[in-house]
């Protein structure tokens, strides 16, 4: 029997010795893929090597993939099979080997290193792939009797572009395990007797607009063997739950709940659901995927706050996830050694998600059974999509948790008003504009891209360089020259204009000819590493092919450098003031200014923001060298360089080193010395997120105008005050002093009004159907002073019900009482609803007392008027 982590390094290794580079998994964050919120297979990391974008640097690899997909997540636990995060093995090969080579080595390593015997083997291919099934009979040795056609047997990655037929390979558990049908065979989904292990694409074709199958130039291979699968095979057990990739977390949470898996069907969906959870919750974080209530952050808390409402199911209502978590990281850190490095940031967003939702958990599932009740008494059994989303937005509550809690009552949510009420957030920032974005994924810019590959940067070392108009797109359509007026993007042979990348935005200039000069209004990397140059032609006509004067804006790139270096001076601060658990999450530079996001859990107070912006201007005075070398990313590492947490990196990185001070990975421009930078001001600090921390500051010439700006204020203040600017302050302070005092005074006199206005009211109480009612218009600044002549009234009345009715800001605020509470069957927020429809407003409340907003101010009076109305309506149902 093999261990996962054996298996895992089994399948590399005997990879590796057929030639294959063995790889790291990549992040799940799927690199320069817009199109995919995780990474969901084992081909992702390699899209741009099979569909040419990239040329790849070595014609073969073998990786074992971490992999997150959730479309399937109610069914996590109730199958053997699914599961939030997995691992994906595979081999590659891009235009390298095909089917000859890649079908005989699956074979090979099922039946020669596993050992799975033969007769427990079924392969599938598509029909008409003839070659492949010669293969498996000739070269592999499978019966063809073994041997079962499936048209579904064809992958492609779209509508258009490289695709091509497949072989699965499946084990067979035999006649005990299966439905008993006549047409039962692998691949059928109503029994366990078939578990498909192997999937391997045979990339042959591409297929065009018109659906028409062309044969590739250069083939290419995409295997994939799930490592949960092959294991709970190896392993000899039912579900991939029971292997040892499982069994230690599952042991571990039942041991926190006090009960024994296999022992209660319920408990254990719980269990397996809890465990499944937490370990993908686990990578996820480990990759620097930070929860929040948009795309991949939103899946992860989505799964996380799923892992703890299981966990309250099983009795387990102290903090949980740092110990199952500590189980995860014991047993996968010597493949996965994110789950070690990152361990600070995985525990702290562990913990502070947990807290949160815990606090809100249990408010929310009260409300939420309030609804149900509400719902099942009325006979209906939708939950309306405004509740839903109140449940969302108040307790945190994921619309698929409400459904899924819901599910288990028969009941269902309204998803389209649901889908209505959360539109605007919906809505996603865009980080291109819509004509970089159309022009980027033009098929023509694209294939000229592809031609051209990497622009060489010169802007390191100059600000200005002679270069050749390589190529002028339009609209995404190619032209051969640009007029004046016209927006532009150009590719250049080479460049000195810094392309927008790690939180630095581009360049700015110009380009120039004798005759034309056009204005450089941004510069963007594609994925081939070409850089695109969007101009607006000013003068004269571009050609391409002729030699432009490419010039940067000197002054703006000095004050972005500026802003650059002085963010690493911050990180720096950050991590030795607050301690080193600060990790970037994230970065704007800008010649104005710049911005730093960062892991912390507490606001910082003004000590620590006045002793991190010292440590900052103390490295500024010091002058010290900013030195930039390249190296080995493995240099790098052991040299203590900071890398941005989550980012992956190539094999060859830029590192910039102030001293022993600041030594990060970094591709953007900088000053040469810290001197240069110039007083640095921090502007602001506060939070933006769980766990997360915002400073904004500015440095050189922007700080010095920012300080001329405050300064101006102050001198305008002490104007005003007739004081000198030293002091404002003082001056100021006994003014707040003064007005506390007159504010006080005032809510003396309002309280005084206020009590004789309501001795006034009582002499207005009448009878109606045995109930003392008192209904009136009053003259109040603001709800608070409603409530409190209501309960200044209901303590003089003793028993009746009060409406009070003010006009405020051009609003109708309204207060019922009703006392005691369950008068003659009254109900405050009953009342006050139907008072509140008559000024266009709405409200509700407790059965003693409740308050509402109106719309109208014009229709109080008749609102008013109505209370003996209303009420004689109500006593008499």
């Amino acid at each position: 029997m093999y261990t996962g982590n054996e298996l895992r390094d089994k399948f590399l290794k005997y990879f590796e010795a057929r030639g294959h580079r063995i790889l790291p998994s990549a992040s799940l964050i799927p690199r320069d893929d817009p199109t995919l919120l995780l990474t969901v297979a084992g081909m992702v990391p390699f899209k741009p090597y099979f569909q040419r974008l990239i040329e790849p640097p070595f014609p073969r690899a073998t990786t074992a993939q971490k992999c997150v997909r959730t479309p399937d997540l109610e069914v996590v636990g109730k199958t053997a099979r699914h599961h939030t995060y997995f691992e994906m093995l595979g081999n590659f090969s891009f235009g390298d080997y095909f089917k000859n080579e890649a079908i005989p080595w699956a074979w090979e390593f099922i039946t020669g290193v596993l050992k799975i015997p033969a007769n427990k083997l079924w392969v599938t291919i598509h029909p008409e792939d003839d070659e492949a099934k010669r293969i498996w009979i000739e070269k592999a040795g499978v019966q063809a009797e073994r041997i079962l056609g499936d048209p579904d047997n064809f992958w492609a990655a779209g509508p258009t572009g490289p695709c091509g037929p497949c072989s699965e390979i499946y084990v067979d558990f035999g006649e005990t395990k299966g439905c008993g049908k006549p047409d039962c065979g692998a691949g059928c989904c109503d029994c366990d007797r078939f578990l498909e292990i192997w999937n391997l694409v045979f990339m042959q074709y591409n297929r065009d607009e018109a659906g028409v199958l062309t044969p590739l130039p250069k083939q290419n291979i995409d295997t994939g063997m799930g490592l949960e699968r092959i294991a709970s095979v190896m392993q000899g057990v039912e579900t991939n739950f029971d292997t040892d990739l499982f069994r230690p977390i599952i042991d571990h949470v039942a041991s926190l709940a006090g009960i024994q898996y296999k022992e209660n069907p319920e408990n254990d969906l719980a269990l397996k659901v809890v465990s499944d959870h937490v370990r993908g919750v686990s990578f996820m974080l480990a990759d620097g995927i930070r929860p929040n209530n948009e795309g991949r952050g939103y899946v992860l808390r989505r799964i996380l706050r799923r892992a703890v409402r299981y966990a309250k199911f099983l009795g387990i209502d102290k903090p949980f996830l740092e110990p199952v978590f500590r189980i995860i990281q014991r047993d996968y850190a010597q493949a996965y050694p994110e789950l070690r490095e990152n361990e600070n940031f995985i525990l702290n967003h562990l913990s502070l998600e947990e807290k949160n939702f815990q606090a809100t958990l249990e408010q929310g599932t009260q409300l939420l059974q309030e609804k149900v009740r509400a719902l099942i008494k009325q006979g209906e059994t939708i939950l309306s999509g405004p509740d839903a989303f109140y449940l969302y937005e108040t307790y945190g509550f994921p619309v698929e948790l409400t459904e899924e809690m819901l599910k288990e009552q028969g009941l269902t949510v309204d998803m389209i008003t649901f889908q209505t009420a959360v539109e605007e957030h919906r809505l996603r920032a865009k980080d291109q504009s819509q004509q970089m974005r159309a022009e980027v994924e033009s098929p023509s810019l694209m294939k000229k891209a592809k031609l051209l590959g990497v622009t060489p940067f010169v802007g390191y070392e100059q600000v200005s360089a002679t270069a050749r108009i390589e190529g002028l797109f339009v609209g995404g359509e190619e032209i051969q020259d640009a007029g004046e007026g016209e927006e532009v993007m150009v590719f250049l042979s080479d460049t000195p204009f810094y392309a927008e990348s790690g939180g630095q935005v581009s360049d700015v200039g110009v380009l120039k000819t004798s005759r034309a000069e056009a204005r450089v209004l941004e510069v963007k990397k594609g994925v081939t590493g070409t850089l695109y140059h969007r101009v607006q032609v000013m003068t004269g006509v571009f050609h391409v092919g002729e030699m432009v004067a490419a010039e940067v804006n000197g002054d703006e790139r000095q004050a972005t450098s500026r802003h650059h270096s002085a963010t690493h001076l911050l990180q720096s601060a950050l991590r030795t003031v607050l301690g080193e658990h600060v990790q970037q999450a994230g970065s704007l530079v800008t010649p104005e200014r710049l911005r730093f996001d960062f892991t912390h859990f507490s606001p910082l107070n003004s000590d620590e923001l006045w002793a991190i912006e010292d440590l900052i201007n103390e490295a500024v005075f010091k002058n010290m060298p900013v030195q930039a070398t390249e190296m080995s990313l493995k240099e790098a590492k052991f040299s203590g360089a900071t890398a941005l947490f989550g980012e992956k990196y190539g094999e060859t990185v830029r590192v910039v080193r102030m001293r022993s001070l600041s030594q990060e990975l970094c591709g953007g421009t900088h000053v040469r010395n810290t001197g240069e930078i110039g007083l640095v001001k921090i502007l602001s600090e506060g939070g933006i997120g769980s766990g997360l921390r915002r400073i904004e500051a500015v440095a050189g010439l922007e700080a010095l105008a920012y300080l001329r700006t405050l300064e101006e204020q102050v001198m305008e203040v002490a104007q005003l005050l007739k004081a000198q600017p030293s002091d404002v302050s003082r001056r100021v302070n006994g003014l707040a002093a003064q007005v506390k005092d007159l504010e006080r005074e005032i809510g003396q006199l309002k309280a005084k009004l206020g009590k004789n206005e309501a001795e006034g009211l009582l002499k207005r109480v009448e009878e109606i159907e045995g109930v003392q009612v008192l209904a009136a218009q009053v003259h109040v600044s603001d709800m608070e002073g409603l409530r409190q002549m209501a309960d200044l009234l209901r303590a003089k009345l003793k028993s009746g019900v009060i409406v009070l009715g003010a006009v405020s800001e051009n609003k109708v605020n309204l207060v019922t009482v009703v006392s005691p509470t369950g008068l003659r069957g009254l109900h405050a927020g009953q009342i006050i609803k139907a008072v509140a429809k008559i000024t266009g407003g709405s409200g509700g409340g407790r059965p003693d007392m409740a308050q509402a907003g109106g719309k109208d101010p014009g229709k109080l009076g008749e609102a008013i008027d109505h209370v003996p109305t209303i009420l004689r309506e109500f006593l008499r149902k």
